[in-house]
């Protein structure tokens, strides 16, 4: 085994010395390979960056404070949306400011200021807003390398006093102007067909540059022969007494938002809860969230301890007043008046106790006024009523006549009082 190792040793030297050679010259045809990433950002100094666009502008206005921005149009923390002699500077692929970020940007520029963009495609409301028809194309299908390459573009007189043509090998987006209000725009520069690609407009006591090329402020660009000569040139159209620039990235970044969520796929529900009516209005999310919190009230409502159900209790029944129209009924079927109107008697006078609280021992001319005042019957009817009664002790018979009035007595007794 041991005359094997000095072999087993140089083929592994061996293998690592063609793996080496191996990464190294595959590095080596990457490195020669061009990215072609389209960032247009200040700090990728990759082709199509700006980082050498963004250092150029340090250079052009030294006395000015340069600063990055990623806020909404008129939310800057460097720029003051009332103060003049300020800048707002934006290169990017997609200038997608809605209606309200366009009358911000324009308020600012009335005051004294420059606002210069530079981008492939501006929104409708921009468009609208310059009075002029900007012709572009989606890039959402399309790759860099099915662009049209070799650039050609040229700065107008009498703003410049030159017209060289500026071109470069690389990418182009051929975006251009089809129509443009001549009667307020400056035409500034235009393409190698003659297309309008580079406008101004006064606003107020400022200015408003739309560029339809950003790529010609692409390192790439810049860096190729004389062409940092068009980006002096073409940017020399800022007030030169600036005292702040603001190098703004927020559609950078607004459109990446937008670009992931239309790539997202979209199902029913998120369809039904992003319909709109006829005023703009979304019924069906508004039906939705107030489903929703019916849903959750009720639930909490029946998450409550209940109490249970207390059945309805009858009054006890009066079986004193059963038992003595029991007994009554058996007094009269044996034909033993006299005891039964002394039951009544003693049932009544035990009535005339309970009830109105009065004595009834001695049944006399003060206890038929007291019964009266409390009881509110007429006197002549208790007079009767006491009379019979007194009349029972001494009476050896009562007879069906005499039972009958003491039972009517008693009656209207107790349905006056």
């Amino acid at each position: 085994m041991k005359k094997y190792i000095p072999y087993i040793i140089v083929t592994l030297i061996a293998a690592a010395v063609i793996a080496l050679l191996f990464t190294s010259n595959k590095n080596k045809s990457k490195d020669n390979v061009l990215d072609q990433r389209l960032t247009l950002r200040r700090q990728d100094k990759i082709p199509y960056g700006t980082f050498v666009a963004y250092e150029g502008i340090k250079e052009m206005f030294p006395n000015a404070s340069l600063f990055p921005g990623k806020q909404e149009p008129g939310y800057w923390d460097s720029l003051s949306n009332y103060d003049d002699k300020q800048a707002y500077i934006f290169i990017g692929d997609k200038f997608t400011a809605d209606e309200y970020e366009l009358k911000r940007l324009v308020r600012f520029a009335e005051n004294g200021n420059d606002v210069f963009i530079s981008a492939r495609y501006i929104s409708a409301a921009t468009d609208e807003l310059l009075g002029c028809n900007s012709s572009s194309f989606d890039l959402t299908f399309i790759s860099p390398d099915q662009l049209q390459d070799s650039m050609r573009i040229l700065l107008l007189e009498p703003a410049y006093n030159n017209d060289t043509l500026y071109q470069y090998p690389g990418l182009t987006f051929n975006s251009h102007f089809s129509e443009v209000d001549t009667s307020t725009t400056d035409i500034l520069g235009i393409d190698e067909n003659g297309k309008p690609n580079f406008i101004h407009l006064a606003a107020g006591k400022g200015h408003f540059y739309i560029h339809l090329e950003p790529l010609a402020f692409s390192n790439y660009f810049l860096l190729h022969k004389q062409n940092m000569d068009y980006f002096e040139k073409a940017v020399s159209v800022i007030n030169p007494n600036v005292t702040k620039i603001v190098w703004d990235e927020y559609y950078l970044s607004k459109r990446k938002r937008n670009e992931s969520n239309n790539d997202e796929k979209k199902g029913w529900f998120s369809v039904l809860m992003s319909m709109k009516n006829e005023d703009g209005k979304q019924p069906f999310r508004a039906a939705f969230w107030l489903l929703l919190a019916l849903l959750l009230i009720y639930t909490l409502m029946e998450m409550r301890r209940k109490q249970r159900y207390i059945p309805v209790v009858k009054p006890p029944k009066n079986d004193s007043l059963d038992f003595v129209k029991t007994i009554g009924r058996l007094y009269y079927d044996k034909g033993d008046h006299r005891n039964l109107c002394r039951k009544m008697s003693a049932y009544f006078l035990e009535h005339v106790r309970s009830k109105y609280k009065l004595p009834t021992n001695q049944l006399d001319e003060k206890f038929i006024k007291a019964l009266q005042y409390k009881s509110g019957v007429e006197e002549k009817e208790l007079r009767g009523i006491v009379s019979f009664i007194k009349y029972l002790d001494d009476s050896p018979s009562i007879d069906q006549e005499q039972l009958t009035g003491f039972y009517e007595q008693l009656e209207t007794f107790y349905k006056t009082a």
